[in-house]
């Protein structure tokens, strides 16, 4: 453990990150698909100013083929509505409004759009995958959850 962390909450209490980690199988047990899966994960951790989660998911988004291009952009992505799908902007913009939700809750607009794009059980999917990366973000936050050694 750096000395900056404060505690691993998988060791402290297994059964606590083993509940998040369910919640992580299920996301990925869904039709959403890696590659929007994984723009969920990164918008919401940029966000949320989660070093961890970024370092973690924009390696796996390079390793699955995501265009580092798409990913550098991601931050400002309505400036480049040609660089994502319809349904990856609906995504991304409900992923805000979820992740941001004291701010505004989930306007009426940016839930049209995700109804629009995605059906109901995968609406569900999609509000799972921006929990659950959001709870991942809190807790490495909250910990100072160290980046592993450079590769």
């Amino acid at each position: 453990m750096s000395p900056m962390q404060r505690l691993r909450v998988q060791e402290i209490d297994p059964a606590a990150y083993g509940t998040v980690l369910a919640m992580e199988r299920y996301v990925h047990s869904g039709t959403l698909g890696k590659s929007l899966i994984n723009l969920i994960k990164i918008r919401a951790s940029q966000l949320n100013g989660c070093a961890f989660c970024l370092d973690m998911h924009t390696r796996e988004a390079a390793a699955e083929g995501e265009s580092p291009r798409r990913v550098a952009v991601l931050s400002a992505w309505r400036e480049a509505p040609g660089l994502y799908t319809e349904r990856e902007r609906a995504a991304v913009a409900l992923t805000e409004a979820v992740t941001l939700i004291a701010r505004a809750g989930v306007p009426d607009d940016v839930w049209d759009a995700a109804r629009a794009s995605f059906d109901e059980p995968e609406l569900v999917q999609l509000l799972m995958a921006i929990s659950t990366i959001n709870v991942w973000n809190r807790l490495a936050v909250a910990t100072h959850q160290s980046l592993p050694d450079a590769e």
